[in-house]
């Protein structure tokens, strides 16, 4: 990750501050269907955002809110920077001058000028759902770095993430934030919606889909398999380095340079199984319910393993 973050820690503290102003009726808005947080997004950068211009060599992360992007995208970031070590190029891609928020939906509308200064490679992260993205991603098949998590530590994370971070509107009961979670009625959408959408990519040529899961079983092969995915080509020695500054209580450690006091709410647990805690017999059925209709039979659900994560 970034050395100097100076630029995101001052928006993330800004969305704090801002959020603690806010009415809860005020904290989100709507933008074609999905509901996001005004502290973080607005109608004017979407609109701005259609018209963002991919570059080829563009790497992006796409991972729904809590999937696990924050730490994927230090493992991204840092085979980068690691990759372009030798290059004259390599101080540019840490310079905090052209640092910008890492998510593309989040920001100004004036971002994507300014991100036209950024130095290949670009390495963006994105929560929105594909068809919600600039079509030149697309049209000019730019590496995606496909993000997932099962559903039911993803919905438990982001229960507590949102409980701790006065920049999201906050839920009294988990049964309340369960039933929103279900229903699609949480910042970015629905979570089965976003893998449903992003399963009819899922033999894009350009998209390399992961888990997180898999990542937590064994990080040293899936950051081998994501650096043959990027044709980059580090040593065992780099891939190691890699891995060691990637770990929960390095980032943890490091949080106060890289987040500020927001590492404080990001950093919780980063495991599996929490949901365990939360879910009722009653939530089990309904999330099994709604992951055998709409995921079960597609490569994105297979690859999630429910049976092996999300049974009791």
């Amino acid at each position: 990750m970034s050395k100097h973050r100076k630029k995101f820690i001052t928006l993330i503290n800004k969305a704090t501050t801002d959020g603690e102003k806010l009415a809860p009726e005020e904290m989100t808005f709507s933008y074609d269907g999905i509901i996001y947080p005004t502290t973080l997004c607005s109608p004017e950068t979407f609109k701005a955002l259609e018209s963002f211009e991919a570059r080829e060599d563009d790497v992006f992360l796409a991972g729904y809110c809590k999937s696990g992007t924050n730490w994927v995208g230090q493992i991204l970031n840092d085979l980068v920077l690691t990759s372009a070590k030798n290059t004259e190029d390599s101080d540019s891609l840490d310079d905090e001058e052209l640092e910008e928020f890492p998510y593309i939906e989040v920001g100004d509308a004036e971002k994507y000028q300014r991100m036209k200064r950024l130095p290949s490679r670009r390495v963006i992260f994105t929560h929105l759902r594909p068809e919600k993205l600039p079509a030149s991603i697309f049209s000019k098949k730019v590496k995606i770095l496909l993000l997932l998590r099962n559903p039911k530590d993803v919905a438990t994370s982001f229960y507590h993430f949102c409980n701790n971070w006065n920049a999201y509107p906050s839920f009294k009961t988990w049964d309340d934030y369960f039933t929103a979670f279900m229903n699609g009625q949480m910042l970015w959408g629905s979570y089965i919606d976003y893998i449903f959408e992003w399963n009819k990519h899922a033999d894009d040529e350009n998209i390399m889909a992961i888990t997180y899961e898999e990542l937590k079983e064994n990080k040293v092969q899936v950051v081998k398999q994501i650096s043959e995915f990027l044709e980059l080509h580090p040593t065992d020695e780099e891939i190691q380095g890699v891995v060691d500054r990637s770990s929960f209580q390095a980032m943890k450690a490091n949080a106060d340079n890289t987040h500020g006091e927001f590492g404080n709410v990001l950093f919780r647990k980063g495991g599996v199984s929490d949901w365990k805690y939360l879910f009722s017999e009653e939530h089990n059925r309904e999330m099994d319910a709604a992951f055998e209709e709409r995921l079960s039979e597609t490569k994105l659900g297979r690859k999630l393993k429910y049976g092996v994560y999300c049974k009791a």
